[in-house]
């Protein structure tokens, strides 16, 4: 693109919030009407934990207004997620799913490509039909016929993983993995197969100098990129359609007459739902049980309870940390007063903590009796269409390390994703230790 072309730069609210968010004191050391939870840094530096425990305890329903985004409340309580996330004819998702712009404010230039947004992002009608289109790649039928080659991929890269050294967890196993899902349900060239992670990072990345992108103008760039790249994909299954997500797409009555750039919005949501949510729950499954060994070694000693620490991991990690909505109309929530047009967000990552639905929330129990009931996938029509997939991801992965290793070691903390959005991890060192033959 040339010089004079270039998108002129602009704050979003997700910018706003960390650029105002840096050293901010903790929880419990603030007026509790100065806390903001979209705040990148909290989650960046691991301090989350008690700003959300605090307004749970004090102000379930708690008001925040920045400039860019306006008026905007954070549901902390379960039961509270779980009634907004159902009431898809109060609680609207066509204005987007993370912290947006104010409905009055002019959308700046660039800051979206393409017209259509993610049927995640839409309600029903539109919604339905566009998700039926690509749901069949995730029904259990397709999910059996897939389980082999998700194993043979899980083993080739745990047998190559080194012993007695140091390696990143995260690129390694997470992303490799995630990749190569990815790469099949797109029927991706496995050759660029990174090219669906880098894509994936820089959707809800907030730009910062030495970030994941340094500006808005490369974070366009990187989408162009993506929709030039599909765009050829979608030409090529026009005439050979298979069974991926892409010729889904172009072939789906819903879809297939919409224009490349208008795909953006679905493509990046399949890329960031098959991508970031499980890679960083694979990573945080080993982080997790490290930090609770008792319960790793119950997981060793018996691994029949694989399908429940899965569940009960995914609660603990909850990779996604929120959900938008916003209000159709004037409504009360806690005796909390909620105008038309106000922004909701549904803090899934308190929800998850909430001792009013899980006992000893912190912690992780791989025998807790209700942890499917978990809000990590959300709940009604918008529930993630990829829970199963997911599930399935981990558990073949954790059945494959019960067999080879002994231990999966952290070496130390890991560093997470700088974001209030995508609750993850971007580095975290291990060392294996294989099982002998006797």
């Amino acid at each position: 693109m040339s010089e004079a072309v270039k998108t002129p730069e602009f704050t979003t609210p997700e910018q706003e919030r960390a650029i105002k968010g840096a050293g901010v004191a903790g929880a419990y050391d603030m007026p509790i009407e100065e806390i903001n939870p979209v705040n990148a840094h909290l989650f960046g530096e691991n301090r989350w934990q008690e700003v959300f425990e605090r307004l749970r305890e004090e102000d379930p329903v708690h008001f925040n207004e920045i400039e860019t985004a306006g008026r905007y409340w954070s549901l902390t309580k379960y039961e509270d997620i779980k009634a907004v996330d159902a009431d898809h004819a109060r609680f609207s998702s066509a204005s987007g799913i993370t912290l947006g712009f104010r409905l009055d404010a002019e959308i700046p230039q660039g800051a979206f490509i393409g017209s259509k947004p993610a049927f995640i992002s839409q309600d029903p009608p539109e919604h339905d039909s566009q998700r039926m289109t690509v749901t069949g790649a995730v029904a259990p039928p397709n999910l059996a016929k897939l389980e082999p080659l998700i194993r043979e991929r899980t083993c080739k890269v745990l047998d190559s993983l080194p012993e007695d050294e140091t390696f990143d967890w995260v690129d390694t196993v997470s992303i490799e993995l995630t990749t190569l899902m990815l790469a099949t349900l797109f029927d991706f060239p496995l050759e660029d197969r990174r090219k669906l992670t880098r894509w994936s990072d820089v959707v809800f990345a907030i730009p910062e100098p030495g970030g994941v992108v340094e500006t808005q103008e490369e974070k366009r760039q990187e989408f162009i990129a993506c929709v030039e790249y599909f765009a050829r994909l979608w030409e090529e299954r026009k005439e050979n359609p298979g069974n991926d997500l892409v010729s889904m797409l172009v072939h789906g009555e819903a879809t297939r007459d919409m224009h490349a750039a208008e795909h953006l919005g679905n493509l990046l949501l399949l890329i960031v739902g098959g991508n970031d949510t499980t890679r960083n729950t694979m990573t945080g499954s080993v982080y997790g049980l490290n930090k609770f060994p008792e319960q790793y070694q119950k997981l060793i000693e018996n691994p029949g309870l694989i399908p429940k620490m899965v569940a009960e991991v995914i609660r603990w990690q909850t990779p996604l940390s929120y959900m938008r909505r916003t209000a159709n109309q004037d409504c009360e929530i806690r005796g909390k007063q909620i105008k038309a047009g106000d922004q909701v967000l549904m803090w899934y990552v308190s929800g998850n903590r909430d001792e009013d639905a899980f006992e000893n929330a912190n912690v992780i129990d791989i025998e807790r009796p209700n942890s499917r009931q978990h809000l990590a996938f959300g709940f009604g029509i918008h529930r993630c269409m990829g829970n199963r997939l997911a599930e399935l991801q981990l558990r073949i992965l954790w059945e494959e390390l019960l067999a080879r290793f002994e231990k999966i070691e952290i070496q130390d903390e890991p560093s997470r994703t700088f974001s209030s959005f995508v609750k993850g991890y971007t580095h975290l060192p291990v060392k294996v230790k294989r099982k002998r033959s006797s």
